[in-house]
């Protein structure tokens, strides 16, 4: 019996894989479709990214008052969207997510739920708003959000690919046992052809490029990225362990929830994020 079973697990690996391509090129295809596109679609796609991931780790985290916590979340973040594309100025948009970040801690019952409030809705604040503010800077277009775009899914496509042909030592089996260091390896050298690639198609292409996007720049910040993307996903493998949850939702078939989807994604938008910062106080061109 035991001999019998163990190929029928076979066909369900192989359909889960599959629908995990099939919605992951769906998603892809739409966010691409959106990004060209621009203003408000694109807006909305990451408004809706931060509403539902804030959402998930409320409930993931046992935080509470849960319903009311992710109301003012996305009450919060669609105020801050709306004062960015708005053309409010950045201390105004920066004075919006602390004061609603800071209600939210203030409702949460407890001091672990405050923290976890608060922080929340500044990492749902990344998602939603730093790939917006790259679409609609008239100096770096839709090639900022491409590069992370490109990124983050070389990481994720060339790491599992790698870890699966190559092998070898695991990366961290107590967090994620399935990760290996030459899928890590993979990952990175996956997202520095793929990063370094997509200023070279935008300038033969006519489109605008930041000044400091030299390719050796690039290659060396896209490594960095795949760098922080792989953590981001360690970290949220580890906190779905400590809360004891496979995923963070079920929302995107074969992926789980937007936080298993974009928990690499936050990590290189807070890289993202430290640039417009420097590049706003005139320190970067």
């Amino acid at each position: 019996m035991t001999a019998a079973a163990a190929p029928a697990a076979r066909p369900s690996g192989r359909r889960e894989l599959w629908l995990r391509v099939a919605s992951g090129l769906v998603l892809g295809a739409g966010v691409l479709a959106a990004l060209v596109y621009g203003g408000w679609p694109f807006a909305g796609i990451w408004l809706a990214a931060g509403i539902i991931g804030f959402g998930e780790w409320m409930v993931m985290s046992r935080t509470e008052p849960r319903e009311v916590l992710i109301a003012l979340g996305a009450a919060t973040l669609g105020a801050l969207l709306l004062c960015q594309r708005g053309g409010a100025p950045t201390p105004a948009c920066i004075a919006v997510l602390v004061l609603g970040a800071a209600a939210c801690a203030t409702v949460a019952r407890t001091p672990g739920g405050r923290f976890r409030a608060f922080a929340g809705v500044l990492g749902a604040a990344a998602i939603a708003a730093v790939p917006v503010a790259l679409r609609d800077d008239p100096a770096i277009g839709l090639v900022g959000p491409a590069w992370m775009f490109a990124v983050v899914w070389s990481t994720d496509i060339a790491a599992y690919f790698a870890g699966r042909k190559i092998g070898g030592p695991k990366l961290m089996p107590r967090v994620s046992p399935n990760k290996t260091w030459s899928g890590a390896l993979g990952g990175l050298v996956g997202a520095v052809a793929a990063g370094t690639l997509v200023p070279v198609v935008a300038d033969l292409a006519g489109m605008p490029l930041p000044s400091a996007a030299s390719l050796p720049v690039v290659a060396g910040v896209s490594a960095l990225a795949s760098v922080l993307s792989q953590a981001g996903d360690l970290i949220e493998s580890g906190l779905k362990r400590h809360y004891g949850v496979k995923d963070s939702g079920k929302i995107i078939p074969g992926h789980g929830g937007v936080m298993d989807r974009l928990d690499g994604f936050f990590a290189v938008a807070v890289l993202a994020a430290l640039y417009l910062a420097l590049r706003g106080g005139g320190l970067i061109a």
